[in-house]
């Protein structure tokens, strides 16, 4: 078997590991017919697939693979060239986060690479989609930063918070003193995007009437602020970033997106989640502050569970699962805390379909009204997206005197 750092058209062996409790040839692979690996245990180690341990078996794409407690593998396939031709390069060190932030080495975040190089530097609109927490923005700022606009500052907003009353008013802008006596003008952020990028996050939630008066500025560029009978221009590019279907889009807006990234999810990019966590564990304050001295550790079943997980919520959930880990709260992800089968615990109804009228008025009760602990409860990606449920089942917030 022999180690290494696989990269687009590239393959960098690694040291030979001088692991004292490692014998010198502990496991030998054959390949099989049908993807898969016969692994011998050649060694003192104990050898596992899985939850079993094994002298002989075959592994295919999933399976975890461990040797005594020194070293855990992911079977995963990949293509010998990892990516498409005109590859990203790979000019930052393995296993640690490009220059756009992005973490991974998969097959899957190359090809993501791959296909930002591909785009930025053309002209016309993008939407992006990808569950919620995939890293839609981290993608658009390297779109941007990747393109000829990078010299002027990315605009970005959450389409979400636009209240409805105002959405033309906060895309356009809108006249001196228009509608009422008093406004001050303001360019809009069609305007404030002249020359750069214009970033719209959670763009689904527009209203259709809202994304019809997209039409004409995404063809030409051309605009009215509120107010003004004269027409103004703005050359600006339009991510448009949603976790929704694109068929929920209007069809002649969706038509105008002239370019689609599908972000993958952490599950369809597994092998990276050792990565991630270390990523993690280094760069957040509140998860760094609790690796210890010697840096960031994690027991090997933690990181099998880790690996097992069903994520819905993307890294904000393995965030989240690497802090209860840390601090031992409550559902913690150590050995003692659930078999090395069982699944780690999720947050209440991350990602997914939305929670009923029943959930929402239980978790309110249980949280005495408090909106940052109750969105956060559900799932949700922000307090706005718990006001919109709070208003569609007719729901009261009430707070409990004595209880904070």
């Amino acid at each position: 078997m022999s180690l290494g750092q696989h990269r687009p058209g590239q393959w960098i062996p690694s040291p030979t590991l001088t692991l004292p409790a490692l014998s010198r040839y502990q496991v030998s692979l054959t390949a099989l017919a049908g993807h898969q690996l016969r692994l011998r245990n050649e060694g003192r180690c104990t050898l596992m697939v899985n939850d079993a341990v094994v002298d002989v078996a075959d592994v295919t794409e999933g399976d975890l693979v461990r040797v005594g407690k020194q070293l855990l593998f992911i079977c995963v396939r990949r293509s010998l060239g990892l990516a498409p031709e005109g590859a990203a390069a790979a000019d930052f060190p393995f296993g640690t986060a490009d220059r756009h932030e992005i973490v991974g080495e998969s097959q899957a975040s190359w090809e993501l690479r791959t296909r930002l190089a591909q785009i930025a530097g053309q002209p016309g609109h993008v939407l992006i989609t990808g569950e919620s927490g995939s890293g839609k923005e981290l993608v658009a700022q390297a779109i941007h930063a990747l393109s000829p606009r990078a010299g002027r500052s990315l605009i970005a907003r959450n389409a979400a918070t636009l209240p409805a009353t105002l959405i033309d008013a906060e895309l356009f802008g809108n006249a001196r003193n228009y509608p009422n006596p008093g406004m001050a003008e303001r360019p809009g952020l069609i305007g404030d995007a002249h020359q750069s990028t214009l970033l719209l996050d959670e763009f689904a939630e527009l209203p259709q009437e809202a994304q019809a008066h997209l039409l004409r500025v995404l063809d030409a560029g051309e605009y009215h602020r509120l107010g003004e009978s004269q027409a103004r221009r703005s050359s600006f590019r339009l991510i448009a970033a949603t976790n929704r279907d694109p068929g929920v889009l209007k069809h002649d807006v969706r038509a105008r997106l002239t370019f689609h990234i599908a972000v993958p999810s952490l599950d369809a990019r597994r092998d990276d989640i050792p990565l991630v966590t270390r990523h993690l564990l280094q760069t957040r304050p509140e998860l760094a502050a609790l690796a210890g001295p010697s840096g960031p550790q994690l027991p090997m079943r933690v990181m099998v569970q880790l690996l097992r997980h069903r994520y819905r919520t993307g890294v904000r959930e393995l965030r989240a699962l690497l802090w209860q880990s840390l601090t031992g709260a409550e559902p913690a992800v150590t050995p003692s805390a659930a078999p090395a089968s069982a699944e780690l615990p999720r947050p209440a109804l991350a990602g997914g379909s939305s929670p009923t009228a029943d959930q929402v008025r239980r978790c309110l009760d249980e949280n005495n009204g408090v909106l940052e602990q109750t969105w956060r409860a559900l799932g949700l990606k922000n307090r706005f997206a718990l006001l919109r449920l709070v208003k569609r089942y007719d729901l009261e917030i009430r707070r409990r005197p004595g209880r904070s």
